[in-house]
């Protein structure tokens, strides 16, 4: 099929790209110092409590604002697909480099995904429900079906959702027959079986077949960005795509069809999630690209050039590491204060070090990538 939309091949990088991935990456950073759990355990301030709470992951059905944190970044690794093959081109690399280029990074991707959490006592194990080993297969399919246009994008993403949907409704596993009960379903099932043990993680290792919609859009509205379309009209189509995307997420849930889960990547969560990530890149990119509003915007932007490395220090203790630094000085200092303020300044603390890392690399011209 026929792509309808004109790219634009010349078009230079969209700041608000780099923007919205840095600032899903930074929001990580914070995570990974512990803040957020430290915000969540203060008693008796509301909003300290509610921030908290938005700050974690919902227990079951619901949507909380961090279980927007993943498909956030899964879909701007999309939108920046187009842009990278683009660039790519303009290099002089031919197809099959550029091809073996994305199968490369996708089993990178997995490697790394798999080996952080591949370790357990007396044994190892496969879990892959990290964000980086369930980016490399929605990466992967993005990217090879980049070319096939926009109405097979869309039908194909589509499709993804209703095989997913369907399959935890009927899909023929004794003991697995309760597709919305938590270790009950099918996500279950396939994770006892990849883990090797009676009762795995409450997140499923599937969720990467599913969450490929979400990586999917991001090319579909990577190549909209790229395009020659007015300004006016790209906004438009993102905006009606996001408000669709949250009718049908929240009215499948609300209709009791299907509930919204992020940990087993229902469809009606895929649509919510998918839905708030395209309204907030029309929001970035009026704010930044059409107003020309950049405060703030390179603080970010420094973050996402490095993503994938800060991503792996993080997770290979390195938050950690920094944070028992900075403790001894902040209970020095603070210790007059209590001890969650102490746990706070820490980890601030850490968060601001981890930033300086990006920075360095950055001023250095140094950009990790795989």
């Amino acid at each position: 099929m026929n792509n309808p939309i004109q790219l634009n091949q010349e078009q230079e990088r969209i700041l608000s790209v780099d923007f919205f991935r840095g600032f899903t990456m930074f929001l990580l950073i914070g995570e990974s110092t512990e803040l957020y759990s430290h915000i969540q355990s203060i008693q008796g301030n509301s909003i300290m409590n509610f921030l908290g709470t938005q700050l974690s992951h919902h227990e079951w059905n619901g949507l909380h604002f961090w279980d927007l944190i993943q498909p956030f970044f899964m879909f701007i690794v999309g939108v920046a697909i187009p842009f990278a093959v683009a660039n790519r081109k303009k290099k002089g690399d031919s197809d099959h480099k550029i091809l073996m280029h994305a199968l490369k990074r996708s089993a990178l991707l997995l490697f790394f995904g798999w080996a952080l959490y591949c370790m357990e006592p007396g044994r190892i194990v496969f879990r892959l429900q990290n964000v980086l080993a369930q980016l490399s297969v929605t990466y992967l399919v993005a990217f090879l079906i980049m070319k096939k246009g926009f109405r097979f994008q869309l039908i194909f993403s589509l499709a993804v959702l209703l095989i997913a949907d369907l399959a935890y409704r009927y899909f023929p596993v004794e003991g697995f027959n309760h597709p919305w009960v938590p270790y009950e379903n099918l996500g279950a099932w396939a994770n006892n079986k990849i883990e090797g043990v009676e009762k795995a993680s409450i997140w499923a290792s599937i969720n990467a077949f599913s969450t490929i919609a979400h990586t999917v859009w991001g090319v579909m509205f990577g190549q909209l960005l790229q395009s020659n379309r007015a300004v006016r009209d790209k906004i438009r189509i993102m905006i009606i795509a996001g408000l669709s995307g949250l009718i049908i997420g929240y009215s499948l849930d609300f209709l009791h069809i299907t509930p919204i889960i992020k940990k087993i990547a229902t469809s009606s969560f895929v649509f919510a999630s998918g839905g708030w990530a395209i309204l907030a890149l029309a929001f970035c990119y009026w704010l930044i690209d059409v107003k020309k509003i950049f405060t703030a915007t390179k603080f970010f932007i420094i973050v996402g050039m490095n993503c994938i490395f800060i991503y792996l220090l993080f997770s290979m203790g390195g938050a950690e590491i920094i944070r028992r630094f900075f403790t001894p000085f902040a209970t020095s200092f603070f210790s007059w204060a209590g001890e969650i303020t102490v746990a706070i300044i820490a980890s601030l603390c850490t968060w601001a070090a981890l930033w300086y890392i990006c920075y360095w690399l950055y001023k250095n011209k140094l950009f990790i990538k795989i």
